[in-house]
């Protein structure tokens, strides 16, 4: 039998990267920065599942980091969208509304 919590887990693992991308369009963040709003729009992220995501979207290319110095200790790593990686979440955001769109009609064929 299907156990409905690892449904839930696959379906918020499945979107976490387009979160995350989208949470990075409009500014730089701090890993523990995104871990936090994550858990706040309960799509709760261990740092175990985060580092090794944004590596990958860093690899890809997507994604960027540089250093800022910090008041509470050693300088943090800021991570930000690259050019390639706002192109890349403007076709997820197409196919995130396309996906939508299909979800509800099959949601509501009667």
């Amino acid at each position: 039998m299907i156990k409905l919590e690892n449904t839930k887990a696959q379906m918020r693992k499945g979107i976490l990267e387009y979160c995350i991308l989208s949470m990075l369009k409009n500014r730089d963040a701090y890993a523990s920065d995104i871990i936090k709003e994550l858990k706040t729009a309960e799509l709760i992220v261990v740092e175990g599942t985060l580092y090794p995501l944004l590596t990958r979207l860093k690899n890809s290319e997507l994604l960027k980091y540089h250093w800022q110095e910090s008041t509470q200790g050693p300088p943090r790593k800021y991570y930000a969208l690259t050019e390639k990686g706002e192109v890349f979440l403007k076709e997820l955001d197409i196919s995130w509304e396309d996906l939508t769109i299909a979800v509800e009609k099959i949601k509501n064929v009667t």
